[in-house]
């Protein structure tokens, strides 16, 4: 008690020193002007101030899809939340001067110098380094790959060509949306990374984006994971269109048990013949096999569970945090937006029917028939595709089971992606 006294003391004598000197230089009128002119409310009044709040409605308009309709909620709940974060009036959180080429043009010597953004930038910009040194894609394929069971293509090897042709839609739109017309004025690498929508692979499109062109990166990942969670909703009208009942009435044989050595050795041969021919998507490709290699080997198991959980969960919130903090309003408030919104739908719906068009030209050599419906799959919305063959197989014949037939297309369009990716990266990168 008496050190406490003592204490006490002490800072009042403190106060009474200080205190004359701190009126010399306190002004309560002039505090509280600068303390209201710097708050955040003000800003929407002020020039363009009002698209920010707009952003703020858009993001949380997201936030309610993936909280209540359950849209991608563990990537589009952190992309939203960063659209807000990045969107408040004076919170400094994302600088995004420091990572375009206004900023090159001005200030080379510290453009994407990463000393420099982590002493002057924001948290999200620090976080951002992560995006653009392509560090957080490339954990998620290696998680991916740890939660991903390619025995289905092993067994069934003609489903690589199903996943292959539904990466059709990635280079027809990449084709017309590069071409000089009024309505889509679209640079080639901007073409390139719109264009990879179509994949379905978020990690993907956003690992490309980055490179090709990040200016573009918030409203193509908003994109393509709203597009990869309404799945169920896009495909089965064009499935239906382009079968006939009897087509999705077609059963499958069972397919065979592929052995443990099978599943070793598939990462390993995938990595290096992909990596050769197309070295760009090695990166991906490497991660995504290390993971499954991992999987499938059961001498790390416990590096394999902290690739499917920890390790991939950590990167989700800081890669969904960052890539929702690029929507600025000014990047995402235009009508450049909108056209990768629409040409991102389409290019999305060729690749879907790509892949149940390819089934339906293997079924004219093929002795046992193909269920084309498992075509669609063929895009790397996993396992969700695979999901909503199984559905609509089960409308035209309750008895038909062909998800495990349609994991192995879905599976092949992760990879088809990744290789896709890396052509597009090899031609503009």
């Amino acid at each position: 008690m008496k050190h406490l006294n003592r204490l006490m003391a002490l800072l009042v004598l403190i106060l009474v020193v200080a205190t004359p000197a701190m009126a010399q230089d306190f002004s309560l009128s002039e505090s509280l002007n600068k303390f209201t002119s710097e708050m955040g409310f003000t800003s929407f009044f002020v020039g363009e101030g009002w698209k920010n709040f707009v952003m703020l409605c858009i993001g949380s308009f997201l936030l309610f899809l993936a909280i209540v309709k359950k849209y991608e909620p563990l990537l589009l709940l952190p992309i939203a939340f960063g659209m807000i974060l990045t969107n408040l009036p004076g919170a400094g959180l994302f600088d995004s001067a420091m990572w375009n080429d206004e900023f090159l043009n001005h200030s080379s010597e510290h453009y994407h110098d990463y000393g420099y953004i982590m002493a002057n930038g924001g948290l999200l910009d620090i976080l951002y380094i992560g995006v653009k040194a392509g560090i957080y894609p490339c954990l998620i394929f290696l998680g991916v790959g740890a939660m991903t069971d390619f025995g289905p293509l092993i067994a069934n090897p003609k489903s690589l060509l199903l996943g292959a042709a539904a990466q059709i839609g990635i280079f027809a739109t990449f084709i017309v949306t590069q071409m000089d017309l009024p309505i889509f004025g679209f640079t080639p690498a901007q073409a390139a990374s719109i264009g990879i929508i179509g994949g379905a692979d978020g990690p993907t499109a956003i690992f490309l984006t980055s490179k090709l062109a990040p200016e573009l990166l918030g409203p193509i990942a908003v994109a393509a994971y709203s597009y990869m969670a309404l799945v169920p909703v896009i495909q089965p009208p064009i499935m239906k269109l382009l079968t006939t009942e009897s087509e999705r009435k077609i059963r499958m044989k069972q397919l065979r048990t592929v052995s443990q050595k099978e599943k070793i050795i598939f990462p390993i041969v995938v990595a290096i013949i992909v990596s050769l021919v197309v070295p760009s998507a090695a990166t991906l490709i490497g991660c995504l096999m290390l993971g499954n290699l991992m999987k499938e080997s059961g001498v790390v198991e416990r590096l394999s569970k902290a690739a499917q959980n920890e390790l991939n969960n950590i990167v989700v919130i800081c890669l969904g945090l960052t890539v929702g903090a690029t929507a600025t309003a000014s990047s995402f408030m235009n009508w450049q937006t909108l056209g990768i919104l629409c040409v991102g739908i389409v290019a999305f719906g060729i690749g879907s029917a790509s892949g149940v068009i390819m089934a339906k030209v293997m079924n004219l050599f093929l002795k046992e028939k193909i269920n084309p419906l498992i075509g669609s799959a063929g895009v790397s919305a996993v396992p969700m595709a695979a999901r909503v063959s199984q559905v609509e197989g089960a409308k035209a014949d309750p008895r038909n089971f062909l998800l495990m037939h349609a994991m192995g297309p879905n599976v092949a369009g992760v990879i088809g992606s990744a290789v896709a990716a890396g052509i597009l990266l090899s031609f503009l990168g």
